[in-house]
């Protein structure tokens, strides 16, 4: 994600102050690689320092345009650029592996009884490995797929790099052999989608193929292919050479998704679209087949309190067998950053909530009026009760500004330039959790409608930043995260990490505060009562949250360590493991928090590698909990570790193969790589088959 400063005059000191809240000038050192969609809001006519704990202010009102009309007219009132700073935009979720962290429930067995096929073996495996994904039960897209029969392979088109090695000339995720004798890289725009039959590992063979590729998710015989060119196909796979194309859903021209969920049948769709102005709605944000699906101008929300306003966040839910729309809603907001979660209760989608600039002047300003003349401070409360655009109130405030500024001698100027760097600088770090608001809003399953907001301090890292349990939802944010500045000063914000519980209405009802100072979250997992935390700067601290009475979570134990963990996977109870770096090394680490007093690194192994997927892609990791061991990629191959009594030990290392992904059948690891399928006994861990793809 990427943001740049905002640049001003030198002699405009005052704005740098006020500017300096704007989200446009954080530049922020995370990047979780999705797409980062929000909408702004602001806080009219309340005081920054009221929104420290993260009340909710005018963010509890959220109501429905009453006609076209009304949006219409709020579109025309709201579509002026009052932010003047970035707008980051991310990787989408679907078409690229999305790099995040973990997820709350380790790989789990399925139980899939032996039945009979009409193609391939006939076996299906009793114990077949999902999908990594954060809650159980709710799947992700991703690039394989397992039924426990078939092993579904999927690849996007791309530019193919032709290289030289010791085995002659070779491609990277060449497609086809004839190709790799080009001379020249080649661009390949087919996408494609293999079939394989799994078992015995020994007679694999492919039984079909699909000429699209992409992200999948597969319900039954349902395969569902996330293309690169705005398309969602869904096939009817039982008959694996002769797949029916059951409906195809193409997104509008002004949607990006967000992000894609498949639970209980249904397929549940964000997606973010830009705002026709001339006829901003009915919202068209997909076609299935020769049907529109659209959101009337009554069935949009928005907040009471809005400052710039040019996408409408669109939830759709469908019938993934059918295609047939079975809920939707809509909302306003503008590109920023957002989160998407969801849960077996709700969709929670997080945005950066741009701050009152005005409000935060006149705070500023009324606790130092030996800066300014009474009539600043005056003038600026006035404004800030204005009924106008927060681009108008904006451009207010800097007429009056400038107007002081003109007043000023040169020495005077010199002087104050200097007294606001350095009041200014211990302004912010007593209001660090006011620069940056995160609002959530909370859309209910069952009826597909918005049911509460919220909002907390700060930002959230990625989707593993937040989760519901009974009722609650719990959320890790970095504040005061980035670098301001322009002109001839500027600064470091100290940064400080908290989280937060809130109830079903999302009122915030505890939190913990304070945690690495000087340091930002590297990565987040909540299991049950209790939530784990790492931050990291220079070392890796590693925390414990007793979060078993929402209304009163406590930090209970602290472990510092060099490196950081930005992947976090429950291996037991109380045993967490970290994949992370150290140095210029992956690290990996096993923590006993059974006393959460007093976590230990009770085993290490320092990888020879200096990447691996798995720091930023959960799908990348697998966890077998009846061998105790799991799989991780590597740039120079793949690699299987053992975890038995909380000791890691190498099993397997396999080399110069591409390595995405790994999946188990029965007893049998299949580490699936961009050019061959390589399969282990996980009894010995001899190779069985090496399959061409």
């Amino acid at each position: 994600m990427l943001q740049k400063p905002i640049s001003t005059k030198i002699g405009l000191l005052i704005l740098a102050g006020i500017l300096l809240i704007c989200g446009g000038i954080l530049i922020y050192a995370a990047s979780t690689g999705d797409l980062k969609i929000a909408f702004d809001q602001t806080i009219v006519g309340k005081k920054l320092n009221d929104l420290s704990d993260g009340n909710k202010g005018d963010l509890s009102t959220i109501k429905k345009f009453s006609s076209a009309n009304e949006f219409k007219d709020f579109i025309a009132k709201h579509s002026e650029q009052s932010n003047p700073g970035y707008y980051g935009m991310g990787r989408a979720e679907m078409g690229v592996a999305v790099p995040t962290m973990a997820r709350d429930v380790a790989v789990s067995d399925k139980a899939v009884g032996t039945q009979s096929s009409a193609e391939g073996s006939g076996l299906t495996a009793g114990r077949v490995s999902e999908t990594n994904v954060q809650v159980a039960g709710i799947d992700e897209p991703d690039i394989v797929k397992t039924d426990g029969k078939e092993i579904y392979v999927s690849a996007l088109g791309g530019y193919y790099p032709l290289y030289r090695g010791g085995g002659g000339v070779t491609t990277m995720m060449a497609p086809a052999m004839e190709k790799a004798i080009a001379p020249y890289p080649y661009y390949d725009n087919s996408g494609v989608t293999k079939m394989i039959s799994a078992l015995p590992p020994e007679s694999m063979k492919e039984n079909g193929k699909l000429d699209k590729g992409g992200n999948l998710l597969l319900m039954g015989d349902i395969l569902m292919v996330f293309t690169n060119d705005n398309k969602i196909y869904a096939y009817d796979v039982a008959n694996k050479a002769e797949p029916k194309e059951k409906w195809t859903l193409k997104f509008g021209e002004r949607e990006q998704l967000v992000g894609a969920r498949l639970m209980d049948g249904k397929l549940y769709l964000a997606t973010a679209g830009t705002i026709n102005q001339n006829v901003p709605c009915p919202i068209v944000p997909m076609t299935v087949g020769a049907k529109e699906v659209t959101i009337a101008c009554t069935d949009i929300y928005y907040p009471s309190a809005v400052s710039y306003t040019d996408v409408t966040y669109n939830l759709v839910a469908l019938n993934a067998v059918t295609g047939e729309t079975v809920g939707k809603t809509s909302f306003v907001g503008s590109i920023n950053d957002s989160v998407f979660y969801m849960s077996e209760n709700a969709i929670y989608l997080t945005y950066q909530n741009e701050t009152d600039l005005v409000s935060f002047a006149y705070n500023f300003f009324s606790e130092n009026k030996d800066l300014v003349g009474d009539w600043v401070v005056d003038k600026l409360n006035k404004l800030r009760s204005y009924d106008l655009s927060q681009s108008t109130k904006n451009q207010e405030m800097y007429q009056i500004i400038n107007k002081y500024q003109q007043s000023l001698g040169a020495d005077e100027q010199l002087r104050v330039q200097n007294e606001m760097s350095n009041r200014m600088d211990k302004f912010m770090e007593a209001h660090r959790r006011d620069l940056a608001q995160t609002g959530i809003v909370k859309i209910g399953l069952k009826n597909m409608s918005v049911t509460a907001a919220g909002q907390v301090p700060g930002k959230p890292l990625n989707q593993f930043s937040l989760d519901e349990f009974e009722n609650h939802l719990r959320i890790a944010v970095t504040v005061g995260e980035g670098w301001w500045g322009f002109g001839g000063w500027g600064g470091q914000q100290k940064t400080i990490s908290d989280v937060y519980a809130l109830d079903e209405k999302l009122n915030t009802v505890g939190s913990v505060k304070d945690l690495g100072e000087g340091e930002r979250i590297y990565s987040a997992r909540f299991i049950g009562d209790r939530g784990y935390v790492v931050t990291f700067r220079q070392t890796d601290p590693f925390y414990v949250l007793d979060l078993g009475n929402p209304r009163q979570p406590v930090l209970r134990g602290e472990l510092k360590i060099p490196g950081y963990s930005s992947y976090l996977h429950p291996l037991g109870e109380h045993q967490v493991l970290g994949i992370g770096k150290e140095g210029s090394q992956v690290k990996i680490s096993i923590f006993d928090a059974s006393v959460p007093e007093d976590p230990k690194e009770v085993s290490k192994y320092t990888l020879n590698e200096y990447w691996s997927e798995a720091l930023n892609n959960h799908h990348a990791f697998l966890l077998d909990k009846k061998h105790q061991v799991f799989f991780l990629p590597g740039s120079q191959g793949g690699y299987v570790f053992s975890y038995v009594k909380d000791s890691l030990s190498l099993v397997k290392a396999i080399s110069g193969v591409n390595v995405q992904r790994a999946i188990y059948l029965d007893d049998y690891m299949y580490l699936i790589g961009t050019d061959k399928i390589t399969v282990l006994n996980e009894k010995n861990w001899e190779k069985v088959k090496e399959f061409d793809l």
